[in-house]
């Protein structure tokens, strides 16, 4: 006990010999503190994480999307690469796939099928007597109705043209997610034309990495979009020809002047230059 309480006073002794030590050292955990801290917080900063790493992992699937603000149907299926109508199916959605911010949409999984409601049986009405059937010649026959053209919309029947004139800068690669599409270099304010005739499904820039983005539907098998415009020309719902100018070549979502545009066949990505003259 002698010796702890021995040891105890030179202790308290030293500190009330030295009393400077203890705020020096305080002052200095301040300085370090103050100093160093922000530049640890400002390197950080300074060096964000690249665009590959935004993607989600391969071993990693989402299995929902919760729909935010200016989001629609065809944008989320964009975003995932799938095909909206397949999108709307596993969601039980109809046309016109309205979606509302907050609704928990599944991007896998069967198709919902409404249930059937009872239909309740009508009694049929008395058969009406036969008549006896006139029998034409061939020729009156030839000569009625003209026949009726059938069109089915496929990627031969839809004529492409350039959206933009400028020069390739990147091509697509299927492997690589970053570029499913083509870039097309240009100034801004350059016209953005539509590359055939079709509906705008999308106008906005919710879509992360595409800017100010314009979808174009032409078919229920291809859409095709405009990304990284400075100003939007045409509306959701708007018809569009091929040729007609729909926006002003820009940089949103980018670092550079260009067009960044893609043609999805079913919701997957297609080489442009396989379609484009």
């Amino acid at each position: 006990m002698k010796c702890r309480f021995f040891q105890h006073s030179q202790r308290q002794k030293w500190r009330d010999n030295c009393p400077v030590s203890g705020h020096f050292f305080s002052l200095v955990f301040k300085i370090l503190s103050v100093v160093v801290l922000p530049l640890l917080l400002y390197a950080c900063a300074s060096h964000p994480a690249p665009t590959s790493s935004l993607s989600q992992p391969p071993d990693i699937r989402i299995k929902h999307h919760t729909v935010g603000r200016g989001e629609t149907l065809y944008s989320i299926a964009w975003r995932y690469g799938k095909d909206f109508r397949d999108l709307a199916a596993i969601n039980g959605i109809s046309a016109p796939y309205q979606i509302y911010p907050g609704q928990r949409l599944q991007l896998a999984g069967r198709p919902v099928v409404a249930v059937a409601s009872k239909v309740v049986k009508k009694p049929r009405p008395a058969p009406m007597p036969q008549k006896k059937p006139i029998i034409k010649s061939s020729k009156s026959l030839t000569q009625g109705k003209p026949r009726q053209p059938i069109s089915r919309a496929s990627g031969s029947s839809i004529r492409w043209r350039w959206p933009a004139k400028g020069k390739v800068i990147s091509r697509f690669s299927s492997g690589d997610p970053l570029r499913k599409g083509v870039d097309i270099a240009g100034e801004k304010g350059e016209s953005v034309l539509a590359a055939a005739n079709g509906t705008v499904i999308y106008a906005g820039s919710a879509l992360r990495g595409y800017g100010k983005l314009l979808i174009v539907k032409h078919s229920e098998e291809y859409l095709s979009a405009y990304a990284h415009n400075h100003k939007l020309l045409v509306k959701e719902g708007s018809e569009v020809k091929a040729g007609q100018r729909i926006a002003e070549l820009g940089s949103s979502g980018t670092d550079r002047n260009k067009l960044h545009f893609e043609i999805r066949r079913n919701g997957q990505p297609v080489d442009p230059l396989a379609y484009l003259p």
